[in-house]
Order: C-alpha cells, then sequence, then structure tokens
C-alpha cells in the first residue's frame, strides 16, 4: 500500500517565485496547482513581505507535508546571490509554522531528475513537466522549475524507499 505525499516545490527569486504543488502515491506525480508570486514593485523588505506571505497563504491552502527547495547558486555577482539567498528565506520561513520538512536540491540535480541532464535549458525543463504530469500547457518557467524541483524529491523520496526496502530483504536473509 502506498502512501500519498503533498510536496510544495518551490524556486526562490527576489522578483518571482515560482511554485508547484504535486501529489505523489508511491513514484506516480499528480498535478495540483502551480504559479508564481510576483514581488517586483516596492522596496526589496516589501517584495520579502510578499513572498513570505503569498508562500504561507499557499501552505495554509494546499497543506503540503513536505518542501522541497532549491539552493542558492553561486551567481557572479555577490548582490544577486545575496537577493536570491534571503527571498529563499523569507520562502522557508513562510512554511515554519506548519512544521513541513524541508528538503535542498541544487538547480543541477533538478534539471537531471526531469530532463536526464544537469544542463537542461529553461525550455527542457518546461517540456518535460509537460510531458510527465500530462499538462495541457506548460507553466512558466519559475511554475516549471518548482515543479521540477517536486518532481526531484518525489523521485529521491521513492529511491530511498525502494532501498529501504532492499535492505530488509537483504537482513532477512
Amino acid at each position: 500500500m502506498t502512501h500519498r505525499q503533498r510536496i510544495l516545490g518551490i524556486d526562490p527569486g527576489s522578483r518571482i517565485t515560482g511554485f508547484g504543488i504535486l501529489d505523489f502515491d508511491g513514484d506516480k506525480p499528480t498535478y495540483v496547482a502551480s504559479g508564481t508570486v510576483k514581488s517586483q514593485d516596492g522596496t526589496f523588505a516589501e517584495r520579502l513581505k510578499r513572498i513570505y506571505v503569498s508562500i504561507g497563504e499557499i501552505v495554509a491552502e494546499y497543506r503540503p507535508e513536505i518542501v522541497a527547495v532549491e539552493t542558492v547558486f553561486m551567481a557572479r555577482n555577490a548582490g544577486s546571490a545575496l537577493k536570491l539567498g534571503q527571498a529563499r528565506s523569507a520562502a522557508l520561513c513562510a512554511t515554519f509554522a506548519y512544521e513541513l520538512k524541508v528538503y535542498e536540491y541544487a538547480p543541477r540535480e533538478i534539471k537531471q531528475a526531469v530532463t536526464g541532464t544537469g544542463a537542461a535549458t529553461k525550455e527542457q525543463v518546461q517540456h518535460m513537466i509537460v510531458a510527465l504530469l500530462q499538462l495541457s500547457a506548460a507553466p512558466s518557467a519559475d511554475a516549471a522549475d518548482a515543479l521540477a524541483t517536486a518532481i526531484c524529491h518525489g523521485h529521491q523520496r521513492a529511491l530511498q524507499k525502494r532501498l529501504g526496502n532492499l535492505a530488509i530483504v537483504a537482513n532477512l536473509r
């Protein structure tokens, strides 16, 4: 018997944060919702508050059990990396009151899980998200990245379960 698990994937950004919600039954993902939080206007503090409040509302509405988030990559511009890290923190802090488990994945790891290559383009990720989730249209690039993050975790979870079952079988012998 498999256990359904709802995963919230987050693709953090200081101006656009993508989110994607999937239900996993075993290793089969089912699309629930996706979209973006746009925080392009106002001071940086106001934009962070918008991310925090919006992600909190998404968690309250959809009640995920797990959060999978993309880690901050090393940008050429230290200021950009710092802002991205702060946006990521605002999104994560919005989930803390719900006692959710948080898992982090590198961008290359997420792309590898969805497309088979860690060097995939945003368009390739979008294409695979449409194919894997059988969507009628491609979500925005940021929402597709968030859905890819949720899929990455779902695949990791399924793999860990299979490895755990193999260890149990090996111990029985």
